[in-house]
């Protein structure tokens, strides 16, 4: 592998993944780690080329994020795992549990969309506007072309078909925010087409589980915590 993944780790137990969203960090889910930790050890990660992990030379894609994350459990003999995805987090855990079923436990999707049509298209459209911009001087710029691969996780990932995602056999709990930036729509789509899956909307916007760390922790607990 050619990066090492900056993390931050608390608590004993079960392991429980953090995936954090597009352009952030694991300090994303600082409101988070403390309660999770209680009942389970928790790795907050920095996908690759976002914090502290350093971008390496493999493809900048959620695809090749599920990878590195297929790497990092093995290098800790993790066989599975919880694992909580926010965002491009979701869209990576999504993936991975497409390819790597038998590595997860259960799945938390938030905020999470099966392409880019799934986002209201007020924020999308000014995304795919500085996507191009950040290409065209990328050639001339770092900072341009660092920002064209972030934008363009948004444009050109993940590209998961409804079909698809009959596939997940973990047990999913689906969770957004009521003013979420993923249409309500396509969030109850995923959901309803996840095998027995769960789905939450709870009073915030899109970085709900920021604005509102007592009621996304406590739904997150619930699913994680009740015994089917």
């Amino acid at each position: 592998m050619d990066i090492k993944h900056f993390f931050v780790e608390a608590g004993a137990g079960a392991p429980l993944i953090l995936l954090h969203g597009n352009g952030e960090d694991s300090g994303y889910f600082s409101g988070q780690i403390h309660d999770f930790s209680e009942y389970y050890h928790v790795y907050a990660l920095d996908t690759r080329g976002h914090g502290r992990t350093p971008r390496g030379s493999m493809p900048f894609t959620i695809r090749q994020f599920a990878e590195d994350l297929k790497i990092f459990m093995d290098e800790r003999g993790m066989k599975k795992a919880h694992i909580l995805g926010f965002s491009d987090g979701g869209n990576i855990a999504m993936i991975f549990a497409l390819r790597y079923p038998e590595r997860v436990d259960r799945l938390i999707l938030n905020g999470a969309n099966l392409e880019p049509g799934g986002v209201k298209r007020s924020v999308q459209i000014p995304v795919e506007i500085g996507y191009r911009v950040a290409r065209f001087f990328s050639v001339i710029s770092k900072k341009a072309e660092k920002n064209a691969e972030i934008l363009g996780l948004m444009v050109n990932d993940p590209n998961i078909s409804v079909l698809q995602l009959s596939n997940i056999r973990a047990e999913t709990l689906v969770i957004a925010g009521t003013k979420d930036m993923i249409r309500e729509e396509h969030t109850r789509l995923i959901a309803g087409n996840i095998p027995g899956a769960e789905l939450a909307i709870i009073p915030g916007d899109h970085f709900v589980a920021a604005g509102n760390p007592a009621a996304f922790n406590e739904r997150v607990l619930q699913f994680l915590l009740f015994q089917r």
